[in-house]
C-alpha cells in the first residue's frame, strides 16, 4: 500500500508549477474541443490569474505537493469556501508524475487530501475533469465521486 504525506508547495515549486499548469490547462481545454488554442491560452492565463491572484497566498486556496519519502509523486490545489451550510472545497487541480501514475500514488494523495477536509470539517468535494481524461474519471468514480454534469459537444 503506497503512503502519500502531502506538505504545503513552496515559492520555488509553485513558480515551476504555474508556468507549466498554464500550458498544460490551454492544451486540454483545446483537446477537449471547447476552443481553439488563442482562446484556450488567454483563458487559462485569465483563470490562473483570476482564482490565484496572490499565488500560494490567496485565501482559502491550498496547494500542495505529494511525497512518497523524499520523493515528490505529485501536486494537488484545493479551494475551500465556506457556504450557508458550512465549508467545501473544490480541487482545481491534481497531477500525479506521469512515469509513476497507476501505481496507487493518486490514490493515495485522494486519500490524504479527504482526511485534511475531515479535519477542516470540510462537507463536500467537487472538482471538474475534462472528458477525454478517461484514467482520471475512472479513479474519481472508484473513489466514489459522483458525476453531477455532463456538458458535450459534436465537432462539425
Amino acid at each position: 500500500m503506497v503512503t502519500v504525506r502531502l506538505e504545503p508547495m513552496t515559492d520555488d515549486q509553485y513558480l515551476r508549477y504555474r508556468q507549466r499548469a498554464e500550458v498544460t490547462y490551454a492544451e486540454h481545454i483545446v483537446a477537449s474541443g471547447a476552443m481553439p488554442e488563442p482562446e484556450a491560452r488567454k483563458k487559462a492565463r485569465d483563470d490562473y490569474e483570476r482564482l490565484l491572484p496572490a499565488g500560494l497566498r490567496t485565501p482559502d486556496h491550498h496547494l500542495w505537493v505529494g511525497y512518497d519519502g523524499p520523493d515528490e509523486i505529485g501536486m494537488l490545489w484545493l479551494h475551500v469556501e465556506r457556504r450557508s451550510d458550512g465549508p467545501h472545497a473544490f480541487g482545481y487541480d491534481f497531477e500525479v508524475r506521469a512515469e509513476l501514475r497507476r501505481k496507487g500514488y493518486g490514490r493515495a494523495m485522494i486519500e490524504a487530501v479527504e482526511q485534511v477536509c475531515r479535519d477542516l470539517g470540510v462537507l463536500s468535494i467537487g472538482l471538474s475533469v475534462f472528458g477525454f481524461n478517461l484514467g482520471a474519471r475512472a479513479l474519481y468514480e472508484q473513489m466514489g465521486y459522483e458525476t453531477t454534469a455532463i456538458r458535450m459537444h459534436k465537432r462539425l
